[in-house]
C-alpha cells in the first residue's frame, strides 16, 4: 500500500507536466524495493484555492503525502523518502532557481487494523 498524494498549486500547471511528475516518483518508488508494483498508487491534485506565504501570485507549492502499510523499518521508511525527495528536487531544479517555490514530503504509515483493501492487480503481477 503505497500510496502518494500530489498536492499542487493551480498556477504550477502551466509550468510542470503532472503526469511526468507521477510517473518519475512511481519509478523512485519501486526503485527502493521495498514495495510491490501491484500496489504503487500516484495521483496528483490541483490546488485551485490557495494562499501561500506572502501571497504573491508567483509562489507555487507541491506537497506530497506517502501513505505506506507497516513493515519497514525506519532506515527503511527514511531511505525511502530520501531518495523521493532528492528524485524530486531534481526534477524540480528549475522551480527551486526562483524564490517562490517549496516542496514538502510526508510519510504516513497505516494501521492495518484500520485499512481495508481489495486488489485484483497483485495476482495478475505475482504471476509473471
Amino acid at each position: 500500500m503505497p500510496h502518494m498524494a500530489i498536492e499542487y498549486s493551480a498556477n504550477l500547471d502551466a509550468k510542470l507536466d503532472m503526469g511526468e511528475l507521477c510517473a518519475l516518483v512511481s519509478r523512485t518508488i519501486l526503485e527502493t524495493g521495498l514495495f510491490e508494483p501491484g500496489a504503487v498508487r500516484v495521483r496528483a491534485f490541483c490546488a485551485e484555492a490557495y494562499a501561500i506565504a506572502d501571497r504573491l501570485p508567483e509562489n507555487g507549492f507541491i506537497d506530497m503525502n506517502f501513505r505506506i502499510g507497516k513493515g519497514r523499518s525506519a532506515a527503511e521508511k527514511k531511505s525511502a523518502g530520501e531518495a523521493i525527495f532528492a528524485a524530486v528536487t531534481d526534477h524540480l531544479a528549475s522551480l527551486f532557481a526562483t524564490p517562490h517555490f517549496a516542496l514538502s514530503l510526508e510519510i504516513r504509515e497505516i494501521d492495518a487494523e484500520l485499512s481495508w483493501k481489495k486488489n485484483a492487480i497483485h495476482p495478475r503481477l505475482r504471476g509473471k
